[in-house]
């Protein structure tokens, strides 16, 4: 079974959040972006980890190599996962990874998408995979930084 010590949906992946606060707080060593895209861009990847704290490994999976991975994990590795989308989350989740509670951190606004929470906005699609993930037993919380009150998460579908 995979440690992970968090499981993040923040548009900008890694980031000084995501490496100062949030990776200290959980106790991450390993800060794994799923992702098709990012998977395949080195220079993406080059600039995050220019982000990463010292501490930290990281690693670029697609989501389906992610699925393939995850449970090969050794128990020294404190896992935290960071996605993009709430999709990416479903499609990790319903592949098999044993995600139990996910951070919603950051999802920019954009045409299309209501602003529900302080750095949340979402449209109806999102909507729909926050409630599929609810189904699959998956907990949810709305905070942007670890030191700060998780927002009501019953913003997330007004």
């Amino acid at each position: 079974m995979p440690n992970i010590v968090l499981t993040r949906i923040d548009n900008r992946l890694i980031h000084g959040q995501v490496a100062t606060q949030w990776c200290g707080s959980v106790g991450a060593n390993l800060l794994l972006v799923a992702n098709d895209a990012v998977a395949k861009d080195k220079l993406r990847q080059g600039l995050m980890n220019m982000a990463a704290p010292g501490y930290a490994q990281t690693r670029y999976f697609s989501i389906d190599k992610t699925i393939a991975v995850i449970n090969k994990a050794s128990p020294r590795q404190m896992i935290a996962i960071i996605c993009e989308t709430p999709q990416d989350v479903l499609r990790l989740v319903e592949g098999g990874v044993p995600i139990k509670k996910v951070n919603i951190g950051n999802m920019h606004m954009k045409e299309g998408k209501r602003q529900v929470a302080t750095s949340v906005a979402v449209d109806d699609d999102d909507v729909a995979t926050f409630k599929k993930l609810q189904e699959l037993g998956v907990e949810l919380e709305i905070r942007r930084v670890p030191q700060f009150a998780a927002e009501d998460i019953n913003k997330l579908f007004e």
